[in-house]
């Protein structure tokens, strides 16, 4: 079967990303011809050489579009027309697929995915990775009400127009629920963890790192991820801050990069508290998850994002750590259910501070809530099963 899949960012775990779709597409190449036009975008951002880039199978198509999280709007908009062009020009070129998989965001990839299953009259499955347009209007980048309704119109009639609707959790599956569409025609597919890579995070390997960074008996705090406008990072600064006076061997970790990192280094100044790792490559931040007490999970209050399927959640939970997280979503009715963390409502710094000094006062207790998430992981997030399952909805599909 010849499948084609249409995804603006394609990543590999020797970059600081999630790499989700890597191992999905390992998976189905096994069975299927595999065609994947993309971008070059994180090409240039692999930190390590210990992935092919592509997994064997998959066959490449990627124009040189530049993105970065500090881009302005007008900038990101431009390269979302550009890889729209692009891609609708190489889906009209490539072999006639059985089906075609589109994966927003941005939606503008899933959009171009559509078009050209229409013109080429073959199936698609439209995988939801965020709420669009509904995070950028939320977030204030659309503002116009126009603008907003005619892309709300544009998300429903691809909704309607897919063979089937994949999304990354139950807020999201629920959302496009309530707009009328039918269960069986849409499936959650969780964002996952790759367990094999979490099995990289030893021991032995997480006292070299600890030693390496002179956290040996001392509480490490960790987040990890994008420090983007949506991720809430001015209030874990001050968190760590109100935190530090009381509990000054407390040491918060920040690895990632993005639009607030100039606001993290500032913090890291004047707070000795809080310190700065660069990005890492995938394989690597288990590790780092592995050697804190707690990971946080955090964004601003908005609705949609309540919806997330953060990386940084399932990660965490594979090796052991328990997280706080800080949306009234389905995470944190995932963590009350399974025990294996805590909620704290977001933009909300005392309250999170005290909770991580609960926390970290209770190590029995944590360690405990660890090895509940672990085992919840294993049966859950494993990314070779969700991919069986990816396998299986683009086979249906294609009738």
């Amino acid at each position: 079967m010849r499948i084609a899949v249409f995804s603006q960012y394609h990543t590999n775990p020797d970059c600081p990303a999630t790499s989700r779709h890597y191992t999905l597409l390992q998976h189905i190449a096994r069975r299927h011809e595999v065609t994947l036009i993309t971008t070059n975008t994180w090409e240039r951002q692999r930190l390590t050489r210990q992935y092919p880039w592509l997994p064997e199978g998959v066959q490449m198509l990627a124009a040189d579009i530049p993105y970065h999280n500090r881009m302005g709007v007008a900038a990101r908009g431009w390269a979302f027309v550009k890889y729209m062009g692009y891609a609708w020009r190489q889906g009209l070129r490539i072999p006639k697929p059985d089906v075609i998989w589109g994966i927003s965001t941005p939606l503008s990839a899933a959009w171009v995915a559509g078009q050209v299953a229409r013109q080429r009259r073959v199936p698609w499955v439209f995988e939801v990775q965020d709420l669009w347009p509904t995070f950028p209007i939320e977030m204030g980048v659309v503002r116009n009400r126009l603008a907003q309704q005619q892309l709300y119109a544009a998300e429903r009639r691809l909704y309607e127009q897919a063979r089937h609707i994949v999304t990354l959790s139950p807020g999201m599956t629920d959302y496009v629920r309530q707009l009328g569409f039918a269960e069986a025609k849409i499936s959650t597919i969780l964002n996952g963890t790759d367990l094999d890579q979490a099995a990289r995070a030893t021991p032995d390997a997480v006292a070299a790192l600890r030693q390496e960074h002179g956290l040996q008996g001392r509480p490490v705090v960790l987040y990890a991820g994008t420090f983007g406008r949506a991720n809430d990072i001015p209030t874990l600064v001050r968190a760590a801050e109100m935190l530090y006076r009381q509990r000054p061997e407390v040491v918060w970790l920040f690895m990632g990069h993005g639009y607030d990192e100039p606001l993290l280094r500032e913090a890291a100044t004047r707070c000795p508290a809080i310190r700065l790792v660069p990005p890492q490559p995938r394989h690597a931040v288990f590790t780092w998850l592995a050697a804190a007490d707690v990971s946080v999970v955090s964004f601003i209050n908005k609705p949609v994002l309540d919806t997330n399927s953060p990386a940084k959640f399932y990660d965490s939970l594979a090796v052991g750590t328990p997280v706080v997280v800080t949306n009234p979503g389905w995470t944190k009715d995932f963590v009350q259910e399974h025990r294996c963390g805590w909620y704290v409502p977001a933009e909300q710094p005392q309250p999170l501070a005290e909770q991580v000094a609960t926390v970290l006062s209770n190590p029995a207790e944590t360690r405990a809530a660890g090895q509940r998430g672990q085992a919840v992981a294993r049966q859950l997030f494993d990314r070779q099963q969700l991919a069986a399952r990816m396998q299986l909805i683009l086979e249906q599909a294609a009738g």
